[in-house]
């Protein structure tokens, strides 16, 4: 195995995966923000070049010592898993991607080595080009206003995000919010009421809005600001979404947003020596 760390090689890569859409967009956006300041400092780890067969980038703690795994060969990916000095194995960290052998690798390397195996499975999207924005004239007054997330709202949204309310969680927002684009709606008081950002991977995440505030357009404002803003950029405009999230699939087919063959799966990989003491 080996860590790619040439600039120019990067770029090459960027281009290499760009031709293997959909099922190589995490590792694809991951090497993007590599090549544009990499604010998370990763790293590329391949098993060959420029021929590579499987290819992942990596970070520090179970949020964001999240492993994005892309594979021409599952063989390949098999065997970058047990090399020993690729993966710390002895922290709790994630592994996510678009291929349908992730998890059953994934897991059997795991068990192998006496790790707690969580599987999340959510719908994979893609959004379309954004000419336009929907109608803001309503926010052209002081208040509500369309604008984007600070560090200071980093405690609002651990409290309101399914995976959060943890200081870990906390400091991983923190992170998303000073490193990445965002978008939100706030009211008279400055406060967000609707908002979405962008993780390490260039994924739209954790869109939501306060129970008193929806049917009023926010969300469907927030989202497609924030994808405009990372199609301005360059980066594709992409998210996951969960089958039961009735109210974000009926807005994303709202919008056009194209369902992507393939399934996001996020596994979290947990050490015995850490069992009960993680928030998954």
């Amino acid at each position: 195995m080996l860590v790619l760390s040439c600039s120019t090689k990067l770029l090459i890569l960027e281009k290499m995966l760009k031709s293997h859409f959909p099922e190589s967009l995490k590792v694809y956006g991951a090497v993007m923000n590599i090549n544009r300041g990499n604010p998370f400092q990763k790293e590329v780890v391949l098993d060959s070049w420029p021929d590579f067969k499987a290819a992942e980038t990596d970070n520090l703690d179970h949020y964001t010592n999240a492993y994005a795994v892309f594979y021409k060969d599952v063989r390949a990916y098999q065997r970058l898993l047990e090399e020993c000095d690729v993966i710390n194995w002895e922290q709790v960290f994630q592994i996510q991607g678009l291929q349908s052998e992730l998890h059953g690798v994934s897991k059997a390397v795991a068990e192998s080595k006496r790790l707690d195996v969580k599987l999340s499975s959510f719908k994979a999207v893609h959004l379309p080009p954004v000419s336009a924005l929907p109608d803001t004239s309503s926010l052209m007054g002081s208040s509500p206003r369309l604008t984007y997330l600070s560090v200071a709202d980093a405690d609002l949204l651990n409290r309101t995000w399914s995976r959060g309310g943890n200081e870990q969680c906390l400091q991983y927002i923190a992170n998303l919010i000073s490193c990445f684009p965002s978008a939100c709606v706030r009211d008279d008081k400055g406060d967000p009421v609707s908002w979405s950002l962008t993780d390490q991977f260039a994924t739209m995440c954790h869109g939501y809005t306060l129970p008193e505030h929806r049917r009023k357009g926010y969300s469907r404002l927030v989202a497609l600001t924030l994808a405009r803003k990372l199609q301005s950029r360059g980066f594709p405009s992409q998210g996951n979404v969960l089958d039961d999230n009735v109210a974000s699939i009926s807005l994303l087919k709202s919008v056009h947003a194209e369902f992507l063959p393939c399934r996001f799966h996020r596994l979290i990989l947990t050490p015995a020596t850490f069992s009960g003491q993680v928030h998954l």
